[in-house]
């Protein structure tokens, strides 16, 4: 591992990682702004319906007691 820090410096290296990660962040929220759902900047609401397996079922079961 020694030998690969000798190969790129620890300041390239986090300067690397930084730009990687900030590309990816403003690629993520514009591929998010492209979608009707979670386009944030207009003024339209999202007219989808919504799931029951999102919302949790409608009706919870209890586990009966077993006494023993």
């Amino acid at each position: 591992m020694w030998r690969l820090w000798q190969l790129f410096g620890v300041r390239t290296v986090l300067i690397g990682l930084y730009a990687w990660l900030g590309f990816l962040a403003i690629m993520i929220h514009l591929i998010l702004l492209s979608t009707d759902r979670y386009n944030w900047l207009e003024e339209k609401a999202y007219t989808g319906g919504g799931s029951a397996a999102i919302e949790g079922p409608a009706t919870t079961k209890r586990l009966a007691k077993v006494s023993g």
